[in-house]
């Protein structure tokens, strides 16, 4: 019912938008203007001293006598008395005719719009080209950036998922910590139709709470969030290409630094080990990719040697 509504509202704002023409434009711009110079809350009818209910005699009358007041040959000197006294017979103008007196009179009455359409600020404004690339890039990289941190709150919450389900299977449903080292199968998906449970893997479950993926050649690595890659402004798509057109046109290599002194060590960080599957369906693998499709290539946590009991 709330959706319905909200789509009515904005069905009707749409409307009154698109209701809008070129002389209601004149009209917003004429108001702001004269607020401006003449003061806040200033509107035709009080400029020209007159009701809102005043006739074409009235009208003129009062025209005639603002005009005396405002004409330039009798302001000589005074600032902005040319722009003054144009904006007079514009207002005068409208008011005259009857079909924009009833334009203005409606917005007289109900107030003059605070959004006033995307036409009336786009022929007031018109960005050029550079400026409309840059709101795409902008654009663009901000959304970038929000699909950066739903996969990274995608694959931290896999990572906790798992490891709640390795702690559950090792210590019960009420989680109660026990000593020692345990090792058990959790499933990398849901239950199947037919009740039987799809592919799993071998974790071991420590005392103070760590769970490891068991590896084939006898070591386990840890599985943790922190290996996840976080939300980053630098590996947005423009920011990104800019450092490797940067890098290709120095020839600099986007590992020089690693290689100039924070190189990785294999023995403890490697987040792609290798892994073959068991007889028993379970998935002894390394990377997290090969986990799961939940989980990115990163998401296995750093690998910590742990010799068998």
């Amino acid at each position: 019912m709330r959706i319905l509504l909200f789509v009515a509202l904005l069905a009707l704002l749409v409307a009154a938008v698109s209701a809008w023409e070129k002389e209601d434009h004149e009209i917003f711009d004429l108001v702001s203007a004269l607020e401006a110079a003449e003061g806040k809350g200033t509107d035709f009818y009080s400029w020209l001293n007159v009701p809102s209910s005043a006739n074409l005699d009235q009208l003129n009358k009062a025209y005639r006598k603002k005009s005396m007041q405002l004409h330039p040959d009798k302001n000589r000197g005074v600032k902005g008395i040319q722009e003054r006294f144009a904006r007079l017979g514009v207002v005068a103008a409208i008011l005259r005719n009857p079909e924009s007196r009833k334009r203005y009179d409606f917005f007289y009455k109900n107030g003059v719009p605070k959004w006033r359409g995307t036409g009336y600020y786009y022929e007031r404004f018109r960005p050029g080209v550079g400026m409309v690339l840059i709101f795409l890039v902008m654009l663009t990289s901000g959304l970038h950036y929000m699909v950066q941190k739903l996969n990274y709150n995608r694959d931290t919450g896999r990572v906790r998922e798992l490891q709640s389900a390795a702690r559950q299977a090792a210590w019960g449903p009420k989680l109660v910590p026990m000593e020692g080292r345990r090792k058990v199968k959790i499933p990398l998906g849901p239950q199947r139709e037919d009740g039987s449970i799809g592919r799993t893997i071998d974790v071991v479950v420590e005392g103070n709470g760590d769970v490891f993926f068991v590896e084939g050649n006898g070591e386990f690595t840890l599985l943790d969030d922190s290996a996840a890659t976080p939300p980053s402004i630098n590996r947005t798509w423009f920011i990104a290409l800019c450092t490797s057109l940067y890098h290709k046109a120095t020839g600099k290599s986007a590992g020089a630094a690693g290689a100039n002194g924070a190189a990785v060590d294999d023995e403890d960080d490697d987040s792609s080990l290798p892994g073959t599957p068991d007889s028993e369906g379970s998935a002894n693998t390394g990377s997290a990719a090969q986990r799961g499709a939940s989980t990115t290539s990163k998401a296995g946590g750093r690998r910590r040697v742990v010799k068998r009991r």
